[in-house]
């Protein structure tokens, strides 16, 4: 793996976890639920960017099923910040 792409996916999983952080302090704070949503899906999103890759390494599947699984994780998680906005 290059490591120009690992970069990438660890800085996108950081700010990721940096967001969904920053969304539970919030909910927290206020006792809001779309925060925790927040929250969760910024979770979702981070380790969907870094899935992808680990499960294609690991365990020796096709780029094919690990994008699959990657775009359930990412899906997931925009489901739940889409839910946050929704309720709202």
């Amino acid at each position: 793996m290059e490591a120009s792409f690992l970069v990438a996916k660890l800085i996108t999983l950081v700010l990721s976890l940096v967001v969904a952080y920053l969304a539970y302090h919030g909910y927290r704070r206020s006792g809001q639920k779309p925060m925790l949503y927040v929250s969760g899906g910024f979770v979702f999103i981070g380790v969907g960017a870094i899935c992808e890759g680990l499960i294609y390494q690991v365990f020796g599947t096709t780029i094919a099923s690990a994008a699959l699984v990657q775009g359930i994780i990412v899906s997931s998680g925009m489901v739940l910040v889409l839910l946050s906005l929704w309720n709202h």
